[in-house]
Order: structure tokens, then C-alpha cells, then sequence
């Protein structure tokens, strides 16, 4: 299966909507689920932080996956973005060629 799902943590609700709708948009992703604010503590440059994020899901193909990488780097506000993927390793057929479906247009 060529299909992945990709995480990244952003700052606002605002920069959620424009990137989701940007990779969209773009062909990248087939769907970007924006979910709830949650509390992200992590160790930064010597120090422990604590901050609210909001985590996205976008769903794609490996195929696109350094164009995604790109587009969260250039349209993410942190210096050092989260961008994790893992493959898909099975779901709903049909679902799962829709995603392979619009991310190839």
C-alpha cells in the first residue's frame, strides 16, 4: 500500500484551516482532520516547555510525501516542525484508493 498518514502539531486554529486547505487544495492530501487543542510538553534548546497545539492527520500517498514535507516547512511557524509519517497498513479498499485518487490529480 502507497497510502500514509503524516502528523504535525501547529500552534492555532488558524494555521490549522491553512494548511490543511492548502495541502488540499493542492492535490497533496486527500483529507486533513484538525483536531482538538491538546497540551504538547517537550524538551527545547535546555529547557522543558509546555504549550497548546493542534494536531492534524493528513492522509496521502508515499508518492507525495516530500511535497507535503516541503509545504509544512514552508507554511509552519516553528523553526523545527513536527512531521512524522507511518504507513497505512490497511483500511476501508475503497477509501483507500479515494485517497490514492486525489492526491494523484
Amino acid at each position: 500500500m502507497d497510502q500514509i498518514l503524516v502528523l504535525t502539531n501547529v500552534p492555532d486554529q488558524t494555521v490549522a484551516v491553512n494548511l490543511a486547505e492548502y495541502l488540499v487544495e493542492q492535490g497533496l492530501a486527500a483529507c486533513v482532520n484538525i483536531l482538538a487543542p491538546c497540551t504538547s510538553i517537550y524538551h527545547w534548546q535546555g529547557k522543558t516547555e509546555s504549550t497548546q497545539e493542534i494536531p492534524l492527520l493528513i492522509k496521502t500517498t508515499q508518492a507525495r510525501y516530500m511535497e507535503i514535507e516541503a509545504a509544512i516547512c514552508k507554511h509552519h511557524p516553528y523553526e523545527l516542525p513536527e512531521i512524522i509519517h507511518v504507513p497505512i497498513a490497511g483500511g476501508l479498499p475503497a477509501y483507500l484508493q479515494w485517497v490514492s485518487e486525489e492526491t494523484s490529480r
